[in-house]
């Protein structure tokens, strides 16, 4: 069978869909996989899956690419599928001496905001506009692409239409899906956001919306359940901020949760949130838990995103708002309080249309098929 290796920069070697979606797939399909990464020290093998990862992401590139390439060596892969530039870039060597297929799987916008936040203009725009040809450069070495989303297409698949590709979203697998229908209480309800604690991420915007529920209905117990922390220092002052500002008197804040447990950790949520700010690149990238919230029989409360509008209708178990518009938000929390039956109707509908649509079950063949294919006919 067929020899696949994965390789990414930022990503962990257990990363839910590297290892816990696509690498498992393919093992059970009886192929050898490999995994490396450049973000965690870790060698040895899960699940049959052989992982060699290394904390090396403070090295410079020249030596981050010597790493892969020491491992592709090794290993003489057939299938290559790469989640960064960087590490397409890195199988160039191979494939002078050997017909590899390189899948470059697109799941993050390129250049992020957050590659460029520290440079002042005009650096920012020539920097942003380097990582941009260096997006290009890797679109133009890989063989393959697997989009996260349609809206993350452009510009590969605009500069190079004829390459063969595939959308592969973020859909969860059932063993990892713990289901807990919990209708809000008479006088108390669970609000919950998980994730990054951070501005851009929409933490401030959850707590504006939480605090009007509270101020528009005094006798309703507003529990917050918060799953995450934070990453930057200016994150952490940003969230204590928040903390002392709000005050809130029944707030749980849990660390981040392993992927396997995570649908456990906000077992008790009534309502998940995700307010994070509308800008272009937000707009381009569709939020991986909104699966994971319908699978667990949630109703959900979103930013109206462009990528969430073009892939799924929310309105069947949840809303989508303007993130800075609180008083609007607090009146949806407020109607599913006031109408229990509605509350219902969405818990259900969540779940259904996660069985229905959004479940890994439904694209997991069409990714077998796409990497077998890409070294079949490379």
């Amino acid at each position: 069978m067929p020899e696949i290796l994965f390789l990414t920069t930022a990503h962990r070697y257990d990363d839910d869909r590297i290892f816990y979606h696509q690498a498992k797939a393919l093992k059970d399909q009886g192929h050898q996989v490999k995994i490396c990464s450049l973000s965690v020290e870790f060698q040895g093998s899960a699940e049959g899956i052989q992982i060699e990862s290394f904390s090396v992401l403070d090295k410079n590139t020249e030596e981050k690419k010597a790493v892969f390439q020491k491992i592709i060596d090794e290993f003489q892969p057939d299938c290559i599928i790469c989640s960064e530039p960087l590490a397409v870039i890195s199988t160039r060597k191979i494939r002078k001496s050997k017909k590899v297929s390189v899948i470059y799987d697109i799941t993050e916008w390129y250049p992020s905001m957050r590659m460029v936040e520290n440079f002042s203009f005009p650096l920012n725009i020539i920097h942003a506009f380097k990582f941009f040809l260096i997006q290009l450069y890797a679109g133009f070495i890989s063989t393959h692409y697997i989009f996260g989303e349609d809206t993350k297409k452009f510009p590969l698949a605009y500069f190079f239409p004829f390459k063969k590709s595939v959308v592969l979203p973020y859909y969860p697998d059932d063993i990892y899906i713990h289901q807990k229908h919990k209708k809000p209480e008479k006088n108390k309800i669970t609000l919950c956001y998980t994730g990054q604690f951070s501005e851009e991420k929409g933490i401030g915007n959850f707590f504006a919306a939480a605090d009007r529920v509270r101020k528009k209905r005094p006798e309703l117990d507003v529990c917050i359940l918060l799953i995450g922390g934070t990453r930057k220092e200016k994150d952490g002052k940003y969230f204590a901020e928040l903390v002392s500002k709000y005050r809130f008197e029944n707030m749980t804040i849990g660390k981040s949760a392993s992927f396997e447990t995570f649908t456990e950790a906000y077992a008790d949520a009534n309502i998940c949130f995700d307010l994070r700010a509308l800008n272009f690149e937000n707009h381009h990238c569709l939020p991986i838990k909104i699966f994971y919230y319908a699978a667990s029989g949630k109703p959900v409360i979103y930013t109206d995103l462009k990528a969430i509008r073009q892939h799924m209708n929310v309105s069947e178990f949840g809303y989508l708002v303007d993130p800075e518009n609180a008083e609007a938000i607090a009146d949806l929390v407020l109607n599913y309080v006031d109408n229990p039956d509605l509350y219902a109707l969405h818990a259900q509908n969540a779940r259904t249309e996660y069985e229905r649509k959004y479940n890994w079950n439904i694209i997991k063949e069409s990714f077998i098929n796409f990497v077998g294919n890409s070294i079949t006919r490379r």
